[in-house]
């Protein structure tokens, strides 16, 4: 997993309530096990029509927005199934951190395990920030994760939390995996003293 730098880029505002992983990544993309090529299906019944034309109202298929790594969401995002494919996607389109009032559990665990940083804020700060984004392409935001905070295009900062575990992973770039390879001493010291103890096994 890439290590969390710094980001700054366009926030794109999506302040649609209860998106769930369905809406995220229709159930009909999730026959790959491939964490990549997922973007382009990326909110696939929001984004085309039936023929595969793109909806040009849909704010991701605006010029504005169309290089975004901020998402600006509306609260309750990630609801619905556990599908890690909706992180995927949304990384492989090239968001980087999403902002909303509230998360879904699994959602919000799935994001930071696949390079994501999702901020939980009151409604008020989201608000503001919402605004911000709504200025398109112009109006790049920065969030610094080592600092926990976000700066507006106006230069406001907002302050966030987040768990020290998870940011450490983030920073470091450890997914499960590579929490696992930090050990990988310890686990090979131990499995040769099994073999000497244990020859039988």
């Amino acid at each position: 997993m890439e290590k969390f730098q710094k980001v700054t880029g366009i926030a794109a505002p999506m302040p649609l309530v209860n998106i769930d992983t369905d809406m995220i990544i229709p159930k009909v993309f999730l026959k790959t096990i491939k964490r990549s090529g997922l973007g382009v299906n990326l909110f696939d019944e929001m984004r085309y029509d039936r023929a595969g034309n793109e909806l040009p109202d849909f704010v991701l298929n605006k010029p504005q927005y169309r290089d975004a790594s901020i998402l600006i969401a509306g609260d309750n995002f990630g609801c619905g199934s556990s599908r890690e494919h909706a992180p995927w996607a949304l990384a492989d389109f090239g968001i980087k951190v999403i902002v909303s009032t509230s998360f879904a559990d699994i959602f919000f665990n799935n994001c930071f395990k696949n390079g994501m940083l999702p901020i939980v804020l009151p409604q008020e700060q989201v608000d503001l920030l919402m605004k911000d984004a709504e200025k398109g392409a112009n109006a790049r935001m920065t969030v610094d994760l080592e600092n926990q905070q976000i700066t507006t295009s106006d230069g406001v900062t907002i302050p966030f939390e987040v768990d020290a575990f998870k940011k450490h992973c983030l920073i470091n770039g450890l997914d499960d995996i590579g929490l696992t390879l930090e050990k990988v001493s310890a686990i090979d010291t131990f499995e040769a003293q099994s073999a000497q103890s244990r020859p039988w096994v």
